[in-house]
């Protein structure tokens, strides 16, 4: 059946509706997309510059996964500057070394500011040691300079309940110290050593980072801890503040743009259950028992008596 000029006219005008409403749905359909994942996208265009907020609470690790979360913050020219939170007692001194070496690093393109909150001691000061500019609250505790091992020996414990550990290894000093040996002279001046050549290097941390004589570092590294107050009085931070000062000072310092949002920096979460409860427990027993040998501890916590 022919048709007549006018409805052939119709389809080819309706056909051209639909065709411009599919280009339409498409392109909105993709400015979606990039909306919804700008965040995900490193330097994407649409996103606004800002100062980035890393979050460092609880036991400090030896965590590749923060490591990585440290290098993707460095490589990112939307973020203008990095505000380190910390709320840390302390940890692993190989932690808290690791992430000061990555901060000196990610200072060379962008101005670091270190914000100690309720306690920021031990590990949690060499982290905060990493930054261009420290500050605190007057009741922060802060300082606790120093490392340590933490063992137990319940040798007599098991012999009143008719246990008899047999160990075979091959040397005196092999796995010292052991809950299940007594300790000797020999093995405590082995853990002694190993402790002493951190501690120095923590010393050395201080006095380089903080400009001080490596002598008055000395005397205040003895494993005493220090109100916010009264590390500023002792040079171990810059001032008393928070965040709105952290900004002040990279404004007025930095010349970083007044106004930037703050926005945090989250690590990514483990992949599966097991691994949260995994972490979980292993940062609590951490912080409770200072029992295990898996590495030196830089840490503060009070004595219960």
């Amino acid at each position: 059946m022919a048709m007549s000029a006018d409805t052939l006219l119709d389809r080819l005008y309706l056909k051209g509706q639909v065709t411009k409403w599919r280009i339409l749905a498409i392109a909105f359909a993709a400015l979606a997309f990039i909306v919804s994942f700008e965040s995900v996208l490193p330097n994407s265009p649409m996103e606004k510059e800002y100062v980035a907020r890393v979050s460092i609470d609880g036991f400090v690790s030896d965590n590749q996964k923060f490591y990585d979360l440290l290098k993707t913050i460095e490589k990112n020219r939307k973020i203008k500057a990095v505000i380190v939170s910390l709320d840390t007692p302390g940890g692993s001194a190989v932690g808290g070394e690791e992430i000061f070496l990555r901060l000196r690093q990610m200072s060379q393109k962008k101005p670091i500011v270190a914000v100690m909150r309720s306690v920021s001691a031990s590990a949690g000061y060499m982290v905060a040691l990493g930054a261009d500019y420290i500050v605190a609250r007057e009741g922060t505790i802060t300082g606790s300079i120093g490392v340590l091992i933490q063992s137990a020996e319940v040798t007599q414990l098991a012999e009143k309940l008719g246990i008899k550990p047999v160990i075979i290894k091959s040397s005196a000093l092999k796995g010292s110290p052991s809950p299940f040996e007594k300790s000797t002279p020999e093995s405590e001046k082995v853990i002694g050593d190993v402790i002493q050549d951190f501690y120095n290097r923590f010393v050395q941390m201080v006095a380089e980072r903080r400009n001080l004589p490596r002598e008055k570092v000395v005397v205040l590294a003895d494993g005493r801890i220090y109100s916010g107050k009264r590390a500023v009085e002792t040079k171990l931070i810059d001032a008393i503040g928070g965040e709105q000062e952290a900004m002040k000072w990279l404004v007025e310092q930095k010349h970083i743009s007044d106004g930037l949002e703050i926005k945090d920096a989250k690590m990514p979460q483990p992949d599966n259950l097991i691994d949260n409860i995994s972490q979980s427990v292993t940062g609590k027993f951490f912080q409770s028992s200072g029992l295990s040998l898996d590495g030196l501890l830089a840490i503060w916590h009070p004595e219960l008596h």
